[in-house]
């Protein structure tokens, strides 16, 4: 489709995109504030100190129209050429059934992060799809549902070696024959925890020496070997092995657990999920069952509800950050969601023998290709493959090289004289015939006989796949209404407002969502060269500018691939400048108690010592501690780091002061810019004296949550880290993840919400999703505490209300949470920063109908809550204690002291279009007393059914 521009829009349509309470209904919500302007509350909100002096200015805003004719313009600049380098990224078809129902469905790609899992069985059931596809294919007992790439799994999987391995040897093997990226993200991960990594032949591996190691599944330049000796090896000196592996090849092939791996990790890019220039991507790790508390991410798990019907939810470490902080195994919190149901439905949608069967193409397509070469006189290797091969060419190589781009084809550079192809499910017999043209040979005959060119004893002997799921009827009708069925269990942003403080879900707009699955966009290899990505380059240089205009910054990184991968590489930033400067001593790290949980991790992770700073009684930084610890640890003093606003919720007044405190004591200042989105056109974090903050571009900037990702974080620098920041993962040193821009499929999101908002229009959301959490502030807080506020009064984006008064009368944080499914609504944040409490954050996007149906809901909990005080209500059998109410609750026995229609419909619920949770209550503790973490079996839905 061609999109022509038009300007017949107002100016202010691109405003009320993204902001839901019209003109009218703000005027009436600063009734009820107190207010006489929204200027005025917004200059009681934020100190006069903070904000910005220059409005922001990004040209005139642009419509829907304009904008899509703009970014067909710009995706234009990017050639599409048949990409055969591989290296961990392959070309793949995306069924159109999953693109349409899944990939472009708000219903999945607007969810949460599975936390409350009465609201969320469709993608759990999803997420387990995809665990049980990992440990079949892996032949590992358990699997997590997803980590963030290829490379970044793989240095999770060497923390995660050091921590299980009964050997204490200081060093960690990797596979010379290791993609580049992932071997560069090792390094990177390894150096600050002092870990020393050998890049050496599989052969010369010496157990006694290391932890663990790690191996390449097929190699990064086509081997296939057996890895079962060097296994054996490993665990006869207490050390783990781990296998990353491509799961497609795992179709063919012996897989990791029968090698006697303890640790298999990798990316399931090629089971559906577009090139997309790097990402995102989801990546996998599966283990042993033994190492299943020492995993990173998250898994699904099985359990039962209140009534002993089979539920699904996230077991474990779920969120293990903000419990266990500074000693949490991971910094992992968001992960590839969205990508990994993408992979559980391709594998769905073809079955093992279709995944069987496509694998098997892709090895003939290779053999047929490497026959003709072989015939015309090239040496071709290795002897054994699955889908790569590597070509001597000589002197040629440039020539090869050139002449495939002629044809359409982009190969890989081998050294000086060899070039890689790699073949993949959209080779097709032409695909064979341009590469031979490319290497001088013409007319061969593509039908040659295709011999296995795998080994007898690496051939797969198990079966995988074989749970029910992956063999139902494929027809698409089938299909389609199997993803409708999953969607429809969940609650998402599409059907009512997800309050979550500080996880901002807000308007993923159609227009910004579209431009992602055209194939200019999505098609492109991360290593394909730099003139073939045009477009992507004028997007990035444009979007980083006019993040660097927003935050106040000198450069920005878009490499993190996640806000903790931001927290991550700019820590390592920082430790870079300190290392160059000649204070690489220094380690210790200032972090504000109230934190978010994952900044202890991230500090670990980069070899430093967290120093936890108290918080004074209104929830702000305690200055007088602040200062205290930062002259105490002076010599040593990294860094500090603080979020802005606070994760209270309120503009602190202090924070310049903060930030000279750190700076007069040799620190560097990291700004966590989760709540960035109470901040854009009003204040930047430069400005107030940080050196470095990451953007939750999956919050803020509009890319979508995903039911847990995919997330981007990229960080913005001063001008004296510039050169520290994280290098090209395929050829240099710092890498934190595999692709050099993280996972820029996404960015065309972000950069279509700034072209549409423009400046005045982004300083305009950030303005009404102040007024909306204090229009919610006022109305709740006769029945709610509203915990922390500004010198005026006021809250910023999020306030937190204390429910903890009503545990003298039994009732919890968590009833209340499952008492407003029953209402239509997502809980917000629970028991964090303030255990016991609720953190609500209803953004720009909601209407005034929206915010009031939600405060009507929470006004009659409370009114619940007081019958419950009063005696009025049963201590026990209540609708709070009893939520939330399924559908089922409407028909049978009803022995409960309140009616159907009190439990099923409180104030606040559609009657039409009433959400209906498919569980009742989750069992959590049963869940975690009995760990699985795979599609069980028939019978073991019968037995929980009984």
């Amino acid at each position: 489709m061609t999109y022509t521009p038009t300007d017949y829009l107002p100016y202010d349509f691109a405003n009320r995109r993204h902001i839901g309470p019209s003109p009218e209904e703000m005027e009436a919500m600063l009734q009820t504030v107190g207010a006489p302007s929204l200027d005025a509350l917004i200059d009681e909100t934020l100190p006069a100190g903070i904000r910005q002096a220059e409005p922001l200015e990004f040209g005139k805003p642009k419509s829907e129209s304009e904008l899509l004719w703009h970014m067909q313009q710009v995706a234009k600049q990017n050639t599409v050429l048949t990409s055969l380098i591989g290296q961990g990224y392959y070309g793949t078809v995306t069924p159109p059934a999953i693109q349409r129902n899944i990939l472009e469905n708000p219903a999945w790609y607007t969810a949460y992060t599975p936390y409350q899992p009465e609201i969320s069985q469709g993608r759990l059931e999803a997420l387990l799809n995809y665990q049980t596809m990992i440990s079949d294919l892996t032949g590992l007992e358990i699997a997590n549902a997803s980590l963030l790439d290829e490379a970044t799994a793989c240095a999770e999987a060497m923390t995660m070696a050091q921590r299980v391995a009964k050997s204490k040897a200081p060093a960690f093997f990797v596979d010379e024959n290791c993609h580049p990226q992932n071997i560069n993200v090792i390094r990177t991960r390894a150096e600050p925890l002092g870990i020393e990594v050998i890049v050496r032949d599989p052969d010369t591996l010496d157990a006694t020496a290391v932890f663990g190691a790690i191996f390449q599944y097929p190699g990064t330049h086509g081997h296939v070997r057996d890895f079962t000796a060097q296994m054996a090896a490993l665990h006869a000196e207490n050390a783990v092995g781990i296998v990353t592996a491509d799961p497609l090849a795992l179709c063919l092939l012996k897989e990791p657990g029968a090698m006697g791996a303890d640790i298999a990790v990798g990316s399931t890019q090629r089971f559906g999920v577009p090139v997309g220039y790097g990402g995102p991507h989801a990546a996998y790790m599966a283990t042993k069952q033994a190492y299943a508390r020492s995993m990173p991410g998250r898994i699904v798990g099985v359990s039962v509800d209140a009534h002993g019907n089979r539920a699904y939810r996230l077991s474990l470490q779920t969120r293990e950050q903000h419990i266990r902080r500074e000693k949490a195994t991971s910094n992992v919190c968001t992960a590839q969601a969205l990508l990994a149901v993408m992979a559980g439905f391709y594998a769905v949608f073809h079955g093992p023998e279709g995944l069987k069967a496509i694998a098997q193409r892709i090895h003939r397509k290779t053999v047929r290709l490497a026959r003709g070469l072989e015939d015309a006189g090239f040496k071709v290797e290795p002897d054994a493959f699955f889908d790569t091969i590597t070509v001597e060419v000589g002197a040629l190589q440039r020539g090869v090289m050139q002449a495939a781009v002629n044809e359409g084809i982009n190969l890989r550079r081998v050294g000086k004289t060899k070039v890689g192809i790699a073949m993949d499910e959209r080779c097709r017999p032409a695909t064979i015939r341009q590469v031979w043209r490319a290497f001088g040979i013409q007319d061969r005959d593509t039908d040659l006989t295709a011999d296995y060119r795998m080994p007898d004893a690496m051939i797969r002997q198990t079966s995988y796949l074989t749970h029910p799921v992956f063999h139902m009827n494929r027809a698409e009708t089938e299909m389609m209404r199997y993803m409708r069925r999953l969607a429809d269990r969940d609650l998402a942003l599409d059907r009512a407002m997800i309050p979550l403080g500080s996880c901002t879900m807000k308007l993923n707009a159609a227009a910004e969502m579209m431009p992602i699955s055209w194939p200019e966009f999505a098609l492109l290899h991360p290593y394909c060269p730099k003139d073939q990505a045009q477009g992507y380059t004028h997007m990035i240089e444009d979007l980083s500018a006019k993040l660097c205009d927003i935050t106040g910054y000198a450069a920005i990184s878009m490499q993190p691939n996640s806000g903790a991968q931001g927290e991550y590489a700019g820590l390592l930033t920082i430790a870079r400048w300190q290392k160059a400067r000649g204070e690489g001593h220094r380690n210790v790290c200032l972090i504000p108690v109230s934190a978010h949980g994952t900044n202890p991790a991230s500090a670990q992770m980069v070899g430093w010592k967290v120093v936890v700073v108290k918080s004074a009684d209104n929830g702000d930084i305690d200055l007088d501690d602040f200062r205290a610890k930062a002259e105490l640890h002076a010599e040593n003093l990294a860094g500090c780091m603080i979020t802005y606003p606070s994760t209270h919720g309120v503009f602190e007044e202090t924070v310049k002061e903060v930030c000279d405190i750190t700076h007069a004591h040799g620190g560097q200042v990291y700004i966590d810019g989760a709540n960035m989105n109470a901040m854009v056109g009003l204040s930047r974090p430069g400005d107030l004296g940080g050196d470095v903050s990451h953007l939750n571009l999956h919050k803020t900037f509009c890319i979508p949550h995903g039911g847990g990702g995919p997330g981007m974080g990229p960080i913005g620098v001063k001008e004296h880290l510039i050169e520290h920041l994280p290098g090209d993962p395929n050829t240099g040193e710092g890498a934190v993840a595999a692709a050099a821009y993280g996972s820029p499929s996404l960015l065309p999101i972000s950069w279509a919400y700034c072209l549409m908002m423009g400046g005045a229009g982004l300083t305009q959301a950030t303005r009404v999703a102040i007024l909306n959490a204090n229009y919610m502030a006022e109305r709740l807080s006769g029945a709610f505490e509203v915990l922390y506020r500004g010198k005026s009064g006021r809250v910023a984006h999020e306030c937190i209300l204390d429910t903890r008064p009503f545990a003298e009368h039994g009732i919890t944080v968590d009833d209340i949470a499952k008492r407003l499914v029953d209402c239509g609504f997502h809980a917000p944040t629970m028991s964090w920063p303030v255990t016991g409490t609720l953190m609500i954050e209803p953004t720009e996007s909601e209407t005034k109908a929206e915010l009031d149906r939600f405060c009507d809901a929470m006004l009659a909990i409370r009114a619940e809550i007081d019958m419950v005080a009063s005696g009025e209500m049963d201590p026990v059998n209540n609708p709070l204690k009893n939520a939330p109410h399924t559908v089922e609750d409407l028909v049978g026995d009803w022995d409960r002291p309140y009616t159907r229609e009190q439990g099923c419909f409180p104030p606040g619920a559609f009657r039409v279009d009433k959400y209906w949770p498919p569980v009742n209550r989750v069992d959590n503790v049963y869940g975690d007393r009995n760990l699985l973490c795979t599609c069980p079996p028939l019978e073991a839905y019968a037995e929980a059914a009984e």
